[in-house]
C-alpha cells in the first residue's frame, strides 16, 4: 500500500466537509426548533418557580424530604414547579408539585447514560442541549431554589447569577436552601470575590440563603408584592434577548 492511499485526496476532504456542514445546518434548525417547541409548552405555566439539585440524593435522605415539602408549599401556594426532570432533588421537586395544587414541569435531558424521567410530571418535556435547557429554566421562573448538588447544579446557579448580575435577565429570588452546605461558600465569595474586586459587594445581595419553606415561599412573595409577578415591558425585552 502506497502514502498516497493511506492520506485523504483533496476531493474526499472536499465531500466530507460539505457533509460536515450540511449535518451541521440541519443541526441548527434542531436546536432551532428545540427552543421553539418548548417555548410553546412553557407559555402557560406562569408564575413557575424552578428548582435545582442532585440528581443522587437519594429518597431517604433529608435534603430529598426538604424538597419535597419546598415544592409542595410552593405548588399550593400557586406556583408551577419546574425541576430537571430526572431522579434525587429533581424527583423530590417533581412529586412535591405533582400531589399539589398546580403543574409539575420537568425540563429532561438527553444524556449518553440515559436520565430516565421520573413519574411525577404533569408536563415532561425533552432536551438534546444543556444549553436551550437552561435557558427555559431562566425564562420561565419568577423564582430560582437551589438545593445541594454538584457540578450540574452549581452551573444552573451561576448561569443564573450571571444573567441577572449582568442584566441579560430580570431580577428574581435566587434561594440557596441548606445553610450548612452553602455557607463555605458564601464565606469564599465575600472573602475572595468581593474583597479583590472581582464581584461588586452588592452583589451578594442576589443570594438568598433560607432553610425554612415557609420562608422561602414569603420570601418569593415578598419579591413581587408591589408589581407582581407577570414581566415588565423592558422585562419581557430581557427575557426575548437571553
Amino acid at each position: 500500500m502506497s502514502v498516497s492511499d493511506k492520506v485523504p485526496q483533496a476531493s474526499d476532504r472536499l465531500e466530507h466537509m460539505q457533509r460536515f456542514r450540511s449535518r451541521e445546518a440541519w443541526h441548527v434548525l434542531k436546536i432551532m426548533a428545540e427552543f421553539v417547541e418548548s417555548t410553546e409548552a412553557l407559555s402557560e405555566i406562569s408564575p413557575a418557580v424552578s428548582i435545582f439539585g442532585s440528581a443522587r440524593t437519594p429518597r431517604a435522605h433529608g435534603y430529598y424530604k426538604l424538597t419535597e415539602e419546598i415544592a409542595r408549599r410552593l405548588s399550593d401556594a400557586g406556583f408551577s414547579v419546574i425541576s430537571g426532570g430526572g431522579p434525587g432533588i429533581m424527583e423530590a421537586a417533581s412529586k412535591g408539585a405533582f400531589f399539589g395544587k398546580s403543574p409539575s414541569v420537568g425540563l429532561n435531558i438527553q444524556l449518553p447514560h440515559e436520565q430516565k424521567p421520573n413519574e411525577y410530571q404533569d408536563l415532561s418535556l425533552s432536551f438534546n442541549h444543556f444549553f436551550s435547557r437552561k435557558v427555559m429554566f431562566v425564562k420561565h421562573a419568577v423564582a430560582y431554589v437551589v438545593m445541594p448538588g454538584g457540578f450540574g447544579t452549581l452551573d444552573e446557579m451561576f448561569e443564573a447569577l450571571t444573567l441577572v448580575q449582568t442584566g441579560k435577565s430580570r431580577k428574581i429570588p435566587i434561594i440557596l436552601v441548606g445553610r450548612a452546605f452553602w455557607q463555605g461558600l458564601l464565606d469564599w465569595f465575600q472573602a475572595q470575590l468581593v474583597a479583590e474586586g472581582m464581584i461588586a459587594a452588592d452583589d451578594m445581595q442576589l443570594i438568598q440563603l433560607i432553610d425554612e419553606p415557609g420562608e422561602i415561599v414569603e420570601a418569593i412573595f415578598r419579591h413581587y408584592e408591589m408589581r407582581g409577578f407577570e414581566a415588565l415591558p423592558e422585562e419581557r425585552e430581557q427575557l426575548l434577548n437571553l
